[in-house]
């Protein structure tokens, strides 16, 4: 009897050997194949102990490197919710492609339920998305929010306008700050699981830098 048991402990302990030693690996290349449907993957790595915790769709660290990543802006925001389960995450992309916009050098990190972003936004990209732009640029940045200046030609007609990024309930919104602005208001990230809590920006060459912090729910 106690041989059986013995048995019966060895075969467990080897079959929790083995769970700790396969399932990282399944699990970054589900990822690593997930992800590769929306750009080019340099890096991953998933790590969860007990690694049994993978089937739950749960990690302790999960790294991403990516060359490109393209997603829809509307998409975006349940990218960054599906982040709830992961214990600390490091991702990187050189080049993300947002609906129209690309950033570059964007990173996204998560240290328990706190997350932070950061990314450059040239010139450059902004008038290949927004053709009417001829520059934006930060005027300010205290407060958790976030002032822009941007000068936009139409029809022949040029006019410079300040606008604010802040949070508001939990989204983030863009609101002109002219007579009535607050009418034109426009969201530019929402999601019910994320939780916007301030915006900045700094000078980079060629455009600005931009950085946000949120909370998961």
């Amino acid at each position: 009897m106690r041989r059986i048991a013995l048995l019966i402990f060895a075969a467990v302990l080897l079959l929790l050997v083995l769970v700790q030693l396969v399932l990282p690996g399944i699990a970054e290349q589900r990822l690593r194949d997930r992800l590769a449907r929306s750009g080019r993957v340099i890096k991953v790595e998933v790590d969860a102990f007990p690694a049994i915790e993978l089937l739950w769709h749960q990690a302790d660290r999960v790294v991403v490197r990516m060359a490109t990543y393209r997603s829809s802006a509307s998409s975006l925001g349940g990218t960054v919710a599906q982040v709830a389960d992961v214990g600390s995450l490091d991702a990187s992309a050189r080049e993300l492609r947002a609906g129209l916009l690309t950033l570059r050098d964007a990173t996204l990190r998560k240290r328990g339920s706190i997350l932070t972003g950061r990314a450059s936004v040239t010139e450059a990209n902004l008038r290949a998305a927004f053709p009417i732009l001829d520059s934006v640029r930060p005027v300010a940045s205290s407060g958790g929010q976030l002032t822009l200046q941007g000068t936009a030609t139409l029809l022949g007609v040029s006019a410079t306008v300040d606008a604010t990024v802040r949070p508001q309930d939990g989204a983030l919104v863009v609101t002109p700050d002219v007579p009535l602005g607050g009418l034109a208001t426009i969201t530019l990230f929402s999601n019910p699981a994320v939780q916007v809590q301030s915006i900045a920006a700094d000078p980079a060459p060629g455009g600005f830098a931009v950085s946000a912090r949120a909370q998961l729910r």
